[in-house]
């Protein structure tokens, strides 16, 4: 098994630039805290774990499927909360509250999903809009159960040190990732879904001719995003220990959309590069001089890759270092000649 593992390492890794790359950023995340143990860089990457689940979880219900969702914050909300009052009311600990709380952010998804199934995306979009104002409305109206505006208080942490805690989430970012990456992917041998929530963007009236149950799909969409949503949420307040009503704010949902645009859509790997790349910077500039002007640099870092990479600087950089073989459709290097598998010119 060891040798099988191994050779697919070599032969399916080390020969894509992509692959590598994202091999050795990961590698390099594993062995930071042995670099470094400031505190505050670790919490920093803490929540940037977190926030990449759930930006790849709106990236496979929205880019993959085409279902444009302006309200994602729901899903990350519902399972905060959840995870939240099932501690308050219960006492169970992180280690039950937060599974639930996941199961939550899925049930959340498939329930709001149903009003939706038969919009075209722009309604859809402006429906799924409405859904987490909803919310707050409701989180407002019972101060008594939900801690209203002051929020639920004093949630206890997933563990008593830092280091565990950035290691915890860590793991789960990377099976989350690897897991939403091969449920999206339409080349995989062994799941399909990739291939149908493709065929659902691309034209769904022609998708349902062909035979694909287009309803069935669009609910199994909507909840793997509400599930992993609802997974960071539910790990967001156990690291700040409050959940609050901002968890459904618009300005939470339209953040993970610029994250997933500027990192490039419809790729999983551009939600990561997003994400990292934008929130580190924001809250790094927090505290120097220029950190009142922190979202107006990026913005203007936005603005400028859009303009220049419109696909995104992910998939930008991908299309710089890789080509695809016009015979097997096997991935190669960029300054390769010639397909490693098939030996097809690339010229």
């Amino acid at each position: 098994m060891l040798r099988r593992l191994f050779g697919d390492f070599r032969w399916g890794v080390l020969p894509v630039p992509g692959r590598l790359i994202a091999f050795i950023f990961f590698l390099s995340l594993f062995i930071l805290p042995l670099i470094t143990d400031n505190q505050h860089t670790l919490l920093i990457l803490i929540f940037t774990n977190i926030y990449v689940i759930f930006a790849v979880s709106w990236d496979l219900l929205s880019g993959y499927t085409g279902q444009v969702n302006f309200g994602h914050a729901l899903f990350f909300g519902a399972g905060a909360y959840g995870s939240a009052l099932l501690y308050k009311y219960l006492g169970w600990q992180p280690g039950v509250t937060i599974p639930l709380g996941a199961l939550i952010g899925t049930l959340v998804g498939v329930v709001t999903c149903f009003p939706a199934l038969r919009l075209r995306p722009p309604y859809l979009s402006l429906l799924t809009m409405a859904f987490p104002l909803i919310l707050v409305g409701v989180v407002y109206a019972f101060p008594r159960i939900t801690g209203g505006s002051y929020g639920i208080l004093g949630l206890p942490r997933i563990a008593d040190s830092r280091v565990v805690e950035y290691y915890i989430i860590l793991i789960v970012m990377a099976v989350s990732v690897l897991i939403m990456w091969k449920l999206a992917d339409a080349k995989s041998k062994y799941v399909r879904t990739g291939l149908i929530f493709h065929a659902i963007r691309e034209d769904e009236i022609a998708a349902r001719a062909s035979g694909i149950n287009t309803i069935r799909y669009k609910i199994l969409a909507f909840a793997i995003g509400g599930l992993f949503a609802g997974i960071a949420g539910a790990f967001f307040v156990h690291i700040l220990s409050v959940a609050s009503p901002p968890l459904f704010y618009l300005t939470m949902s339209f953040q993970t959309i610029i994250w997933v645009v500027f990192g490039g859509i419809v790729s999983i790997y551009g939600a990561v590069v997003g994400v990292y790349t934008l929130y580190p910077l924001v809250e790094f500039l927090r505290g120097t001089p220029v950190g009142l002007y922190r979202f107006l640099i990026m913005a203007v870092l936005v603005i400028v890759i859009l303009l220049f990479m419109p696909e995104g600087v992910a998939v930008w950089i991908r299309d710089k270092i890789e080509r695809e073989c016009p015979r097997c459709k096997l991935t190669n290097a960029a300054w390769r000649k010639e397909c490693r598998a098939c030996g097809a010119s690339l010229r």
